[in-house]
């Protein structure tokens, strides 16, 4: 069959594959009962309910397991072009304490893509629509490399 008769997936069912393949062995997050509510081209959306054992010793969440919450959703927006792509930084403001029983949401978007380098904003909130956090994630491609084929 020739090249102009085979048929490109579109970003969405790219995006969507590559969610489930990259899931399937993803144990940190699911370890820590973390859902993909939303996945798209440059964009995901993450949430977790905080257990009793992700405080820390006041009793809060520990900013380390909101961090990792965000870089969840960091890690699905910036694959979802089915490129492998990694995080080369993260800069992360703690805005709120999360507390035992908060639903939080990261929610990821891409900013900006240039050559093998990308940028991406996430924002975590709280189900009172709080902000807990706001971290900007840096990017790197590994050109060529595919997660999932079609």
């Amino acid at each position: 069959m020739s090249e102009s008769h085979h048929h490109r997936p579109d970003p969405q069912t790219v995006a969507e594959r590559v969610r489930d393949k990259v899931w399937a062995n993803d144990a940190v997050s699911q370890g820590l009962g973390m859902h993909i509510d939303v996945i798209g081209p440059g964009y995901a959306r993450v949430s977790m309910t905080v257990r009793p054992d992700m405080v820390n010793g006041f009793g809060l969440c520990h900013g380390g397991v909101i961090t990792t919450l965000a870089d969840t959703a960091f890690a699905f927006a910036c694959n979802s072009h089915n490129e492998l792509t990694l995080a080369s930084g993260i800069f992360i403001e703690i805005l709120n304490p999360g507390q035992v029983g908060d639903r939080l949401v990261a929610e990821a978007r891409e900013v900006v893509i240039n050559g093998r380098l990308g940028l991406y904003d996430i924002c975590v909130t709280n189900q009172h629509g709080k902000q807990v956090a706001q971290m900007r994630g840096r990017s790197h491609t590994m050109k060529g490399k595919h997660i999932v084929e079609f």
